[in-house]
């Protein structure tokens, strides 16, 4: 928590640019949090860094080379980082061995990290290195940053985003149920972005039987964390095995989720496609949709994309299962009083949207609109 007789106003500068870098790694990163750091001697800065993606050399690493090729010498120096440096191997090494290393002599950590691999151990080494830890400033600002890394590690469950685009009067679809290409194509190139940044991506049969979606990432470059799982909701196996899904499955990695009374042999079919079968419970709509988000944090899923229809989109409104809404509105008319769009929210429950959502961002994509709301 932030004390503000503890850090002077210099701290508090250098740890918001170091906020600011971070976010230079936000979509990039996933499924490792956004980090920054700010190396600082005599009250100036000598070397800055973030993550820049999965993979590649934490902020703490950019910063110590940033320094080093600007000829700055490190001993002594101060290391403002948003999130508690890392004290085990994993696609790079311990960054507390290299703030040892460096002979930096007080650290500043805006968050502890809620990992188990690191939960305190990296703040406990630098102390027992002789390192000076200070530990929350900006920390809310700092968590907010990476929410989804924080409730997935302090709660199992995933961070999950639902992703639609409408027309201007609301519509997800046309009365057919085709919904292709609402938004523009700019916005199409947003989601495969928000698409290469998740975990997994949710859809239902019901937009499968429609659209006949991939559910790929189409960017020139792909994630080194691997292409997200594609899971489809349909609580009768009922989707097509001559389904783009399906028939990608053993190159992309396809979960369909069923309910209880399934015919064994549609299961048997999807299977022999190439695609994953996992029955869970049911509720009075369909799939029991909490039993399905706790099914993807099981699977170590920390962020979940829903890209589905209107009828499902609602139900994971209903339950209140939506961490984020990340919305396209285009500058088309459906004009269609039969067209698709969110339902069965009572005047109770819009009333409840309206005090747990906030929002974020708006922004111009394309011909769009693109809205950003967070749960409080």
């Amino acid at each position: 928590m932030d004390r503000p007789n503890r850090w002077t106003e210099s701290d508090r500068r250098f740890m918001a640019s170091a906020l600011r870098l971070a976010r230079r790694g936000l979509t990039r990163v996933e499924p490792n949090p956004a980090v920054g750091a700010v190396l600082v001697q005599s009250d100036g800065p000598i070397g800055q860094g973030w993550h820049r993606q999965f993979g590649k050399s934490h902020a703490e690493i950019e910063a110590i080379e940033d320094a080093r090729r600007l000829g700055n010498d490190l001993h002594g120096s101060t290391l403002y980082v948003t999130l508690e440096p890392c004290c085990h191997w994993g696609k790079t090494g311990p960054c507390t061995e290299a703030i040892l290393r460096e002979g930096i002599a007080r650290v500043v950590v805006a968050a502890a990290d809620p990992f188990d691999r690191v939960g305190g151990k990296g703040i406990k080494q630098l102390q027992d290195g002789g390192v000076s830890v200070e530990v929350g400033l900006l920390e809310a600002e700092a968590r907010a940053l990476n929410a989804w890394w924080y409730k997935f590690y302090e709660t199992g469950r995933p961070w999950v985003i639902g992703k639609w685009a409408q027309t201007l009067d609301g519509k997800f679809a046309c009365a057919n149920g085709h919904s292709q290409w609402i938004s523009s194509p700019a916005s199409r190139k947003v989601v495969h972005a928000l698409r290469w940044s998740v975990r997994a991506i949710v859809t239902g049969s019901g937009t499968v039987a429609s659209d006949d979606p991939e559910l790929t990432v189409r960017l020139a470059k792909v994630s080194p964390a691997g292409p997200p799982l594609r899971v489809v909701l349909d609580s009768r196996a009922r989707i097509g095995c001559d389904s783009r899904l399906v028939a990608t499955s053993r190159e992309v990695p396809v979960l369909v989720m069923t309910g209880p009374q399934v015919d064994p042999q549609r299961e048997d079919a999807l299977r022999a496609g190439g695609c994953e079968v996992w029955r869970v419970g049911a509720d009075e709509d369909g799939l029991d949709l909490d039993e399905v988000v706790g099914e993807l944090g099981r699977r170590g899923a920390g962020r979940v994309l829903v890209e589905a229809g209107a009828t499902l989109m609602s139900g994971f409104l209903r339950r209140g299962l939506l961490d984020e809404l990340v919305v396209f509105v285009s500058s088309a008319l459906a004009m269609d009083p039969e067209a698709r769009q969110l339902s069965g929210l009572s005047p109770e429950t819009v009333d409840q949207f309206e005090r747990e959502y906030a929002l974020q961002s708006v922004r111009r994509v394309g011909d769009d609109v693109m809205l950003v709301l967070w749960r409080r």
